[in-house]
């Protein structure tokens, strides 16, 4: 007989180190842009080492993006420890007096051929790593390429999976119990994890020059000279106009075993796309794409939430998930909060923890196809118009309005909080969930109706207001303290990195033609 929620706190409850001790990683984005506000044109800064190499600070999509990694962290202090590390030795030696840009959409671009791919040297690992983004480019343009978020890496203890099967009433346990508890909570994501953008988005408006003259359906509205906004959006960042591909949306990626998952992927990886092969592969000698399949690899799936573990040298994603079973969970949802220096705080954190916990201690039925796709219209219609009165979302044959759904999680929320709190004797839950709950009900209070606000009340634009932003940024990252590393560390780590970057070139004896064909047929292999 399953369990209710209060039977369920109850177990927990009782052994109150199962819930202690939570991984946690972040990854924030982050655009380095000139004095003007325009979109920096230079290299990747020398002071910051091989962004193929070094472990904290790299680029992804485009060199101009500067993409800021944690450490795993069991402390939340200690992971803002870090974050506000690494950001201050950034700050401190940003060339040509730039900046961070503090928000999720890009600044304004005047031509996308400004936006530069990433670059990551000559070895065959760096060469990939840029053809794939030439792909990206080709397939979707390159002003996706400067799009920022922030990435949160959670994992619950080793000891909570034996209380996860007591709840669950599961004979699974190791790795079995593990694989099936995370894909449990990444299924109830799907369902729930409107709650994000719709509580932390802070990207309802961005600067027309993104568009570049691309259709969309969107009736925009206008702001100062040229800002474009919708009334009720949270996360433009996440609608079709983000990272959002229509030759995946017909990709069945299933999240009910994990062998569902592998082999959803394996097969999306396979299938070819029409509209991509008329891009061809090869050109003149350069990769305009790596392949013409859906996806180019497995980091093409775009999804809000992924299972993950750590590879080692050689494996795929898929390929470690299938040795070793799921290690943890990426959020991706996550927009650049505007209103904290470093483009987190510790209050969303918190309550990512008792969310994500949540996920994983209540049922967690299969999904189906029909299920995903309304899963997929609800978020949609949040990122989009989700502080709209009166809107609605159908969860698992249940119709309710947003500010419903959020007063019956919030409950059950309240209860988890308690029950966290109790095992670490503090009250940081509790506060997270009082203080974040009310925005259900008052959607003014969310943080993209603040920075709405912000740049409508005046008939202002979102560039001045970010620019404004960022150099206040800069100012208090380059006084404030280091807090763990300090120069000498981040000076040994770009020696270090440019070293790593040397070696592997040298290593390499393929011919990047034979590397990539070397790896495609290595990521067939179980």
């Amino acid at each position: 007989m399953s369990l209710d929620f209060k039977q369920r706190m109850t177990v927990i409850g009782q052994k109150p180190q199962s819930l202690v001790g939570f991984g946690r990683g972040i990854e924030r984005e982050a655009l380095r842009v000139n004095p003007d506000g325009k979109l920096s044109q230079k290299g990747h800064p020398y002071a910051f080492g091989s962004a193929l190499c070094h472990s904290s600070i790299t680029t992804d999509f485009a060199e101009s993006l500067l993409e800021f990694i944690t450490p795993v962290a069991r402390d939340v202090n200690q992971l803002f420890d870090y974050l506000n590390d690494i950001h201050h030795y950034a700050a401190k030696n940003l060339e040509n007096n730039e900046s961070l840009w503090p928000m999720s959409m890009p600044c304004y671009v005047q031509d996308e051929d400004q936006v530069e791919l990433a670059q990551y040297g000559s070895s065959n690992v760096g060469l990939m790593k840029t053809a794939y983004r030439q792909g990206l480019k080709n397939r979707y343009g390159n002003m996706m390429q400067i799009i920022s978020g922030v990435h949160y890496n959670f994992s619950l203890p080793e000891a909570f999976w034996p209380v996860w099967a007591d709840i669950h009433n599961s004979d699974l346990a190791g790795k079995d119990a593990q694989s099936s508890g995370y894909l449990g909570l990444v299924r109830n994501y799907f369902r729930y994890g409107w709650v994000i953008p719709f509580l932390f988005g802070a990207s309802p408006a961005l600067c027309s020059s993104f568009i570049q003259g691309r259709e969309n359906d969107f009736e925009f509205k206008k702001s100062g000279k040229g800002t474009i906004y919708l009334p009720y959006a949270t996360s433009l960042r996440l609608s079709d106009l983000g990272y959002t591909s229509s030759a995946q949306s017909g990709l069945k990626v299933g999240y009910n075993s994990i062998d569902n998952y592998l082999a959803s992927v394996r097969h999306a990886l396979a299938q070819k796309a029409p509209e991509f092969t008329g891009l061809g592969i090869k050109e003149d000698g350069s990769y305009k794409q790596l392949n013409d399949n859906i996806l180019q690899i497995e980091n093409e799936l775009y999804a809000s939430i992924r299972p993950k573990r750590v590879q080692k040298k050689g494996e795929t994603p898929s390929q470690a998930l299938n040795a070793r079973g799921i290690e943890y969970i990426e959020i991706r949802s996550l927009d650049v909060n505007p209103f904290s220096k470093v483009g987190i705080t510790e209050e969303q954190v918190n309550f990512l923890d008792l969310f994500l916990t949540w996920c994983a201690v209540i049922p967690s039925a299969e999904i189906s196809e029909a299920q995903s796709k309304l899963f997929s219209s609800n978020l949609n219609q949040i990122v989009t118009k989700g502080r709209e009165p009166g809107l609605a979302l159908n969860i698992d044959g249940s119709e309710q309005s947003v500010a419903d759904w959020g007063n019956w999680l919030t409950e059950q929320l309240k209860e988890l909080a308690v029950v966290l709190d109790g095992n670490r004797n503090c009250t940081r839950y509790q506060t997270a969930i009082a203080h974040i709950a009310p925005r259900f009900a008052s959607p003014e209070l969310t943080s993209s109706a603040r920075i709405l606000e912000m740049i409508t009340a005046n008939d202002s634009d979102n560039g001045p207001l970010a620019l404004s932003l960022a150099k206040t940024y800069k100012e208090e990252l380059m006084t404030q303290g280091y807090r763990i590393w300090s120069d000498s560390f981040f000076e040994q780590e770009k020696s270090d990195s440019l070293q790593k970057q040397q070696k592997i070139e040298s290593n390499d004896v393929l011919s990047f033609d034979d590397y990539l064909q070397q790896y495609f047929i290595n990521s067939e292999k179980e």
